[in-house]
């Protein structure tokens, strides 16, 4: 029987192993993380449900940001209902690979069938999360002037680590700049591809519209995720302020972007907790919290998701 699967798989066409394939990666991946699934879907039993469907329209809305943020990164005009379809498609996608790659993949494809050309639909891709890192960091560093206290690190790390830190993420950063300098390929590479991305930066800066729905989009989409983890807050009694909340949620997300796991599955949560308790958070509360926003906004989408981009595939969408 063992031997007779894999020749059956072989038979497959192509098409249909790719629309496979999102399907078994959800297993897997769920899998992989059942204690993390029992235990998110446990706490659900004690929230305050109002609020649960706020942090779910919320998510949703993050699909409208993320279509209008993409479309405003590109000059040529793209299917609306096809690039929101695409959206949440690449979110599922997102959750499967390493984090970033997925979306982007997806949505290369999809500019790929529209017919944009690749330098172009790359350059897009770098403009959006260019533009959406830009957002996230700004967003941060004017809430933490408005909140200089809404996260207490002190308490958390150990004496000396402070320090140790950051001479380590600086010589990442020198070791990452020595790379470029020394490599000429890849230095080549990379100005061809920035002065690409400059040129699509100002052709969409030249039409006001293009411009709105990048930086409205970019700006939106960490904000309504913030506000669904404020929502999850409010319903499970998280006794922290919710601009505080909102300081925790995009100060992790920021750290655990330079953490390549896929969908920031383990360390998007371990981030989140450590910045809810230094925001004052008791630490199992802050715990459920985040168990059931990463339930709201990861594991209950992903199954419709993967099917939807299936679906597309299917469709030649992308």
């Amino acid at each position: 029987m063992t031997a007779r699967f894999p020749r059956a798989l072989r038979r497959l066409p192509g098409r249909q192993i790719l629309m496979l394939a999102p399907l078994v990666l959800v297993l897997w991946v769920a899998v992989h993380h059942r204690q993390v699934l029992v235990a998110g879907f446990g706490h659900l039993r004690h929230a305050q449900w109002p609020w649960l469907l706020a942090a779910g329209a919320a998510t949703c809305g993050t699909w409208v940001a993320a279509s209008a943020a993409r479309q405003g990164a590109l000059v040529q005009r793209l299917p609306v209902r096809r690039l929101l379809a695409t959206q949440f498609a690449a979110g599922a996608a997102n959750h499967l690979l390493p984090t970033g790659l997925g979306a982007s993949a997806v949505n290369l494809r999809f500019m790929a069938v529209c017919g944009v050309p690749l330098a172009r639909s790359s350059a897009a891709v770098a403009l959006y999360l260019l533009a959406e890192s830009v957002a996230r960091i700004g967003l941060l560093a004017v809430l933490l002037m408005v909140f200089p206290h809404a996260l207490r690190f002190g308490s958390l790390l150990p004496d000396g680590a402070l320090v140790p830190l950051l001479a380590a993420v600086g010589t990442l950063a020198v070791a990452a700049l020595l790379v470029l300098l020394l490599v000429r390929r890849l230095r080549l590479f990379v100005l061809t591809f920035l002065r690409t991305a400059f040129g699509e930066f100002r052709a969409v800066h030249t039409r006001p519209s293009r411009a709105l729905a990048l930086w409205g989009g970019s700006f939106a989409f960490p904000a309504l995720q913030a506000g669904g983890l404020v929502a999850v807050g409010m319903a499970m009694g998280l006794p922290v302020p919710p601009a505080h909340m909102v300081v925790a949620y995009l100060a992790a997300t920021i750290a655990v972007a330079l953490i390549p796991t896929p969908g920031g599955v383990g360390s998007v949560e371990a981030a989140l907790v450590l910045a809810l308790v230094a925001a004052g958070g008791p630490a199992a509360i802050a715990t459920a919290v985040v168990l059931t926003y990463r339930i709201i906004t990861v594991w209950v989408p992903i199954l419709p998701g993967a099917l939807t981009l299936g679906a597309l595939v299917r469709m030649k969408v992308i």
